[in-house]
């Protein structure tokens, strides 16, 4: 079956967009920018590099079940940052962002400085990943255990991970994904695979909320 949508934009709620924007900012090798409306913007090179920070009310209350994982070539942007994985643990280094949000750091000193890939917490990784590349192509492989989806169509990481958790989703995820349904295709194309209306595209929303079948929150543009 053909794809139906393509990556548009990564999402990140925050309590306070522009301060967590501006601490982003250096670490992901991006520009921030306030908005009108209280939100900020993380632009890059390319379009498909901005970041979203949405403002919410509520602060972290529970793991994120979506992280991103940094490129780096030292660890000095974080030395202020909560560290949450002893020396040793990981091939990486799990920090907490000033919100609480867990992120994953690699040394990589070959690799330009920035994102690297967005890590989904899944009760089934297999079953999900091929969602996944079902609604939006790319290339499925294994690993260790977990699932990965390369070569994702507009998206600026290597990679989307699914790695297998015990428990299941319980709450909102404070970072998501935004999609453009592809030429042709229809919001109701993505329910007859599987996906969830969860919030109608109407007066009041230019955009369709959706889940995936582990409750994963996008939301689906029209172009």
């Amino acid at each position: 079956m053909a794809p139906l949508v393509e990556f548009k934009d990564l999402v990140v709620d925050a309590v306070d967009p522009l301060a967590l924007g501006r601490w982003w900012s250096s670490r992901l090798n991006l520009e921030v920018e306030a908005l009108n409306d209280g939100d900020a913007l993380l632009r890059g090179a390319r379009p498909e590099q901005a970041i979203w920070l949405n403002a919410v009310p509520e602060p972290k209350a529970a793991k994120h079940r979506v992280h991103l994982d940094l490129n780096a070539r030292d660890l000095s942007a974080f030395e202020d940052s909560p560290r949450l994985s002893e020396e040793g643990e990981f091939g990486w280094i799990v920090y907490a962002d000033p919100e609480g949000g867990e992120f994953c750091v690699f040394l990589n000193p070959a690799q330009p400085v920035g994102l690297k890939d967005i890590v989904v917490d899944a009760v089934d990784h297999a079953a999900i990943a091929s969602w996944w590349q079902d609604v939006w192509g790319g290339v499925l492989g294994t690993d260790d255990g977990y699932t990965y989806l390369d070569e994702i169509p507009g998206a600026p990481v290597e990679s989307f991970d699914f790695v297998p958790v015990p428990e299941p989703k319980t709450v909102k995820n404070r970072v998501h994904w935004d999609v453009w349904l592809r030429g042709g295709a229809r919001v109701e194309d993505i329910v007859e695979r599987g996906g969830r209306i969860l919030r109608p595209r109407g007066d009041d929303l230019e955009w369709t909320v959706m889940a995936d079948p582990e409750g994963n929150e996008f939301c689906v543009f029209e172009r």
